[in-house]
């Protein structure tokens, strides 16, 4: 499974939800982004206690940076967008998508965003399970 970098983001995630997701909120400018908070979205999923990883599987690694790029708000405003663009391209780089009705997929963002913090352990549950509901394989 291959990470994410914060060029990535920025050049693909960053400039696909500025280009297509704007609509009358504008995306501020990826330099005004919040110190580090990015890079700990993108490492998370990757951690590791007693050399074992704690989110082996590729859904549960999605399900937990999509998580935390809307709960921890590494930009100042589009992080619900954000976290979108940068689950597809983390799932496009591990070759797989999501396939999904785009008003459901943004309910169900919308939804993630609303959830209590009380509640991260069952809303990451409930993201994987739409990931894996969602999920398909790239042709290659």
């Amino acid at each position: 499974m291959q990470p994410l970098t914060v060029q990535e983001v920025e050049h693909i995630a960053f400039s696909l939800a500025q280009e297509h997701l704007s609509f009358n909120e504008p995306i501020p400018d990826f330099t005004t982004r919040f110190p580090n908070i990015l890079e700990s979205c993108l490492f998370t999923p990757f951690q590791k206690f007693d050399k074992k990883y704690l989110y082996p599987a590729l859904t549960l690694r999605t399900a937990m940076l999509f998580y935390l790029m809307i709960k921890n708000h590494p930009f100042q405003n589009g992080n619900k967008r954000l976290a979108i663009t940068t689950l597809l391209l983390f799932l496009n780089k591990n070759g797989k998508w999501i396939k999904a009705d785009i008003q459901e997929f943004y309910n169900f963002t919308i939804w993630v965003a609303q959830s209590p913090a009380d509640f991260k352990s069952q809303t990451v549950s409930a993201i994987e399970q739409f990931i894996k509901e969602h999920l398909i394989s790239l042709k290659q």
